[in-house]
């Protein structure tokens, strides 16, 4: 009986003192897999932005793309037309 008591006690304290800790390294791992993920998204985001800055310096009719489509730039002489749709009020 005595043997008992004590296994159970010796198996509360390990409880104790490594349930806290195994908890601890779980969440580590979630959080470091999570963060590899991230990391990897981020990669290749900036991959994809060191293509864009080479295309952008080298290659002037992607530059001139750019240009007229995301700043409205337009030649000398050429005119623009932009369609406004009607007011739904």
């Amino acid at each position: 009986m005595a043997r008992k008591i004590v296994l159970y006690l010796v198996c509360a304290v390990i409880l104790v003192f490594f349930i806290p800790g195994f908890i601890k390294i779980q969440e580590l791992k979630s959080k470091n897999k999570l963060l590899t993920t991230k990391i990897t998204e981020v990669k290749k985001e900036n991959l994809s932005l060191r293509k864009e800055v080479e295309k952008l310096k080298n290659d002037s009719v992607y530059l001139e793309g750019v240009a007229r489509d995301k700043m409205g730039v337009v030649k000398k002489g050429e005119v623009v037309y932009r369609i406004v749709g009607e007011d739904k009020n």
